[in-house]
Formats: C-alpha cells, structure tokens, sequence
C-alpha cells in the first residue's frame, strides 16, 4: 500500500546577494518513508541545481497516513522539545527577523 509522505528539504542559496537557507517541503506518494526520501532527495539535487542553490543534506519525512490528499490535509509536522516560552520559541526557531515572507 502506499501513502502520501511530506519531505522537509533544505537548501543553501549561494547565487543570492546575502547567502539563504530554504526549507521546502514536498509531498511523495511511496511505499515507505526510505522510498519517499529517496525521491525527495533525488528531485531535491535537481531543483539545487536548476535554481543555483546547494542541498544540503537534511531531508526529513513525514507519513501523513492518507492514501488520498484532500484541501487542508497535513503534510509535514516535526516536534520539536523545548524548555522556551512560546515567543521565545517562534522568535529563535521561526521569526528572527531574517526570513524572505510576503506575496510572490
């Protein structure tokens, strides 16, 4: 049986005027997490490489545990421990100030 799989990849942007790190995450239908990383990781070397940018290395997999996808399905979810109150947890993991946010 196969499932749906989100994958965490991260990327370094070395062609940019200040030096980025991307995360993306893509969806793989697979037989297992190993068979879905394999996937994420060879299109990962792919879009690096198509977008000037370096993989680097860090994939992480997600079983979502549905065969099908529908609007408002959850494809990645990573816990994460942590001793930091709530603002200081997003100020140090999420919103540093540096991130690229807005319209596209």
């Amino acid at each position: 049986m196969t499932e749906w799989y989100g994958v965490r990849c991260v990327f370094r942007w070395t062609e940019a005027v200040e030096p980025s790190y991307e995360e993306r995450v893509t969806v793989w239908h697979a037989v297992d997490a190993d068979s879905a990383l394999a996937l994420a990781e060879a299109e990962a070397r792919e879009y690096a490489q198509e977008m000037g940018a370096t993989y680097v290395g860090l994939a992480q997999a997600y079983a979502t545990g549905n065969e099908e996808l529908v609007s408002g399905s959850e494809v990645f979810s990573l816990l994460r421990d942590s001793p930091l109150p709530p603002e200081e947890y997003v100020d140090r993991f999420f919103d540093t100030g540096d991130e690229h946010q807005g319209t596209a």
